[in-house]
């Protein structure tokens, strides 16, 4: 396993819609094959990346001090917590991830990284992926890399085998549906547990897993000002690390402008993770998703273009 170091690019990000609704009907191929979704670009996911790298408009902003770029290949472990082997991190270095969207609480977080030029790794749950594939988009074009949280958030520690391989299938294929092109093979167990059948299994499919340095515990806090703290309570004790948090909390996504600036304020810097190729959907699990699928209408408009408050 490599970890390549590239050069730091900063980031802003228009947030703008496109690619292909989830509901629009889409063909059933094998993994190997190209034409899996529409054609399209593909966002952010080397080395078939299309769109030029946002550019951050505010010069002072904390942005993207390095950029690493991670070979999957074997099924590398991340994160202090559950994984040692690949500390990758120098002093004061921070990896902003965020899991369970995405939410009608993403954008605001989008908006705030975008704000300071900062990218992150989102691993978003693939049913919450076939509600907001718009939401989706938006992290893909803004920059942050997008791997996987499962189908459905099970605790797979607590499935059989072959079901805890349908709930990691499921979510990857969902998100690239979704999405409109391959995601990142990127993928954190929820509630951090690691039946060790399918680390083995995630191995073999030249899949990272992620854990992390410091959790937050978000999901436990009421209040923008009590995730704040959390982070940077960790983070001055650690010097370093990978964060989790969540974007499906409305207290984190509140939150995120204020820790930015402490993190700059505190001297920290900002590491995204990229990874070397884009991960392979199985061709059984993209049929079992077009299934899923709601029935097809002739508009592919988002939901914010046909629906707007007149009264309130």
């Amino acid at each position: 396993m490599r970890v390549v170091v590239a050069c730091a690019i900063v980031a802003s990000t228009s947030l703008a819609f496109f690619g292909p609704a989830f509901g629009q009907r889409l063909p059933t191929t094998g993994a190997a094959t190209a034409s899996a979704v529409p054609p399209g670009p593909e966002l952010n996911l080397p080395p078939a990346a299309r769109l030029a790298p946002p550019r951050c408009s505010n010069p002072t902003a904390l942005g993207v001090s390095r950029t690493v770029e991670i070979d999957t290949t074997g099924g590398p472990g991340f994160g202090g917590e559950h994984f040692k082997q690949h500390d990758f991190l120098r002093n004061n270095e921070v990896v902003l991830t965020f899991d369970d969207g995405p939410w009608p609480t993403t954008p605001a977080v989008l908006k705030a990284l975008a704000d300071e030029c900062v990218r992150a790794t989102f691993f978003p749950i693939g049913k919450h992926a076939t509600y907001y594939p718009e939401i989706l988009r938006q992290m893909a074009e803004a920059g942050h890399t997008i791997g996987n949280h499962t189908w459905s958030h099970q605790d797979l520690s607590r499935k059989k085998v072959q079901e805890g391989k349908d709930e990691i299938e499921k979510g990857i294929s969902a998100v690239r549906l979704s999405l409109g092109a391959p995601a990142a093979p990127f993928f954190r167990f929820p509630a951090l547990r690691h039946p060790p059948e399918l680390v083995t299994y995630l191995g073999e499919r030249n899949i990272a897993i992620f854990s992390t340095d410091m959790d937050s515990f978000d999901f436990k806090m009421r209040k923008p000002e009590q995730v704040v703290a959390a982070v940077m309570a960790k983070l001055q004790k650690a010097g370093k690390g990978i964060v989790l948090m969540h974007d499906f909390q409305q207290a984190t996504a509140k939150a995120v402008p204020d820790l930015l600036a402490q993190l700059k304020a505190g001297g920290y810097k900002i590491v995204h993770m990229r990874a070397a190729s884009a991960v392979a959907t199985l061709p059984q699990y993209d049929e079992a998703m077009l299934k899923e699928a709601k029935l097809p209408t002739v508009s592919a408009r988002p939901t914010t273009s046909v629906v707007r408050t007149v009264n309130e």
